[in-house]
C-alpha cells in the first residue's frame, strides 16, 4: 500500500506591519528641541568646559528621548502570511508569538479618534484566551480586519478537509511515526 503525502500550499506573506510612525512625533519634536536649546546654551556659560557639559546633557537626552523610542518603534513588528499571524517584539528580549489562522479566532478593530483621522486602529484577535492579542496601532486596521476573516475561513476550510482525509484514510499498524 502506497501513502500519498499531504501536499500543501507554500506560505505567502501576505503583509509585513509595523505601529504607524505616529509614535515617533513627539521624539521627533523633543529631538528638534535639544537641538535649539543645545545650539542656544552652547557659547552662553564662560567656562572654558562648558561646552562640552552642554554637548554631553543633549546627546545624553537625545539618546534617552529619541534613540531609545526610535528602537523600541522599530522592534515592534507584525507579519500575516497565508497560515498564521507572527507578532515579533521586543529589543534586547526578544518575544516572538505566532497564532494560526485554522484554529480560528475573532478579529475586533478599535478605533480612537487620531486613529480614525489617520486611518489606523488597534486590531484585537482574541482566541479563546484570558486576553485577546493586540496589533497595535496598524495602518489600514479595517483592511487587516477583512485579510484576518477571508485567511481565518480558508485556513478552516483547509484544515477541514485534511481532518476528512485522516478519517477516510485507512490506518496501517505498521505505519512509522512521521513517515506520512
Amino acid at each position: 500500500m502506497s501513502q500519498q503525502p499531504v501536499t500543501r500550499e507554500p506560505e505567502v506573506v501576505i503583509a509585513r506591519l509595523r505601529p504607524h510612525a505616529r509614535a515617533m512625533f513627539w521624539p521627533t519634536i523633543a529631538l528638534i528641541a535639544i537641538c535649539a536649546a543645545t545650539g542656544y546654551f552652547i557659547g552662553k556659560f564662560p567656562e572654558p568646559w562648558s561646552p562640552w557639559i552642554v554637548l554631553a546633557g543633549a546627546a545624553l537626552l537625545a539618546v534617552l528621548l529619541w534613540v531609545l523610542p526610535y528602537f523600541a518603534w522599530l522592534a515592534r513588528y507584525y507579519t500575516i502570511t497565508t497560515r498564521r499571524i507572527v507578532l515579533r517584539s521586543g529589543f534586547l528580549v526578544r518575544v516572538r508569538q505566532e497564532l494560526l489562522h485554522g484554529r480560528g479566532y475573532d478579529v475586533t478593530v478599535r478605533k480612537n479618534g487620531l486613529q480614525t483621522l489617520f486611518r489606523t486602529g488597534d486590531v484585537l484577535i482574541n482566541t479563546g484566551l484570558e486576553h485577546p492579542t493586540v496589533l497595535r496601532d496598524v495602518p489600514d486596521a479595517d483592511l487587516v480586519q477583512a485579510a484576518l476573516h477571508d485567511l481565518v475561513e480558508q485556513g478552516q476550510t483547509m484544515m477541514a478537509g485534511i481532518r476528512q482525509r485522516e478519517q477516510a484514510r485507512p490506518h496501517d499498524e505498521t505505519t512509522v511515526w512521521g513517515s506520512r
